[in-house]
């Protein structure tokens, strides 16, 4: 438990530190940024800070203890920000869209660690129960 607890918070921190990096210049409407989604890819001006922040109260919502039902939709909407982020380089041809499959591993591993220590966690609530009834049989 404590070796998947570290590495939950090493990828988790990493990964959320790389999610609150790409969301800072789209929060402050930064000129490459904009050039960026608006001029290169396409979208709309009004999208980008909207993006931001979504970025951020999802990175908040994964590093934040408890909550899991908002983390699971955190980490649901992070996969669809990289998802969509690799798809559009890709459908605009540039070929850096390869380095968003770093991103994709973090989030895989952050997520698959969450579930891991989510599912201990159960298991450890649930071990004096169960030894508390074995231990009444036995008596």
């Amino acid at each position: 438990m404590k070796k998947t607890n570290i590495l939950y918070w090493v990828f988790n921190g990493l990964f959320g530190g790389f999610m609150l990096f790409s969301a800072i210049p789209d929060i402050a409407n930064e000129a490459e940024a904009v050039q960026f989604i608006n001029g290169f890819l396409g979208y709309p001006k009004y999208i980008i800070p909207f993006i931001g922040v979504a970025k951020v109260l999802g990175v908040i919502a994964i590093l934040v203890p408890g909550f899991h039902r908002l983390k699971e939709w955190a980490y649901a909407g992070l996969a669809i920000d990289l998802v969509g982020a690799t798809y559009s380089l890709m459908s605009v041809g540039m070929k850096e869209w390869v380095y968003n499959l770093i991103f994709l591993a973090f989030f895989a591993v952050s997520y698959w660690l969450y579930v891991k220590r989510k599912r201990l966690q159960e298991e450890a609530k649930l071990a004096p129960r169960r030894n508390q009834y074995v231990s009444g049989a036995m008596a």
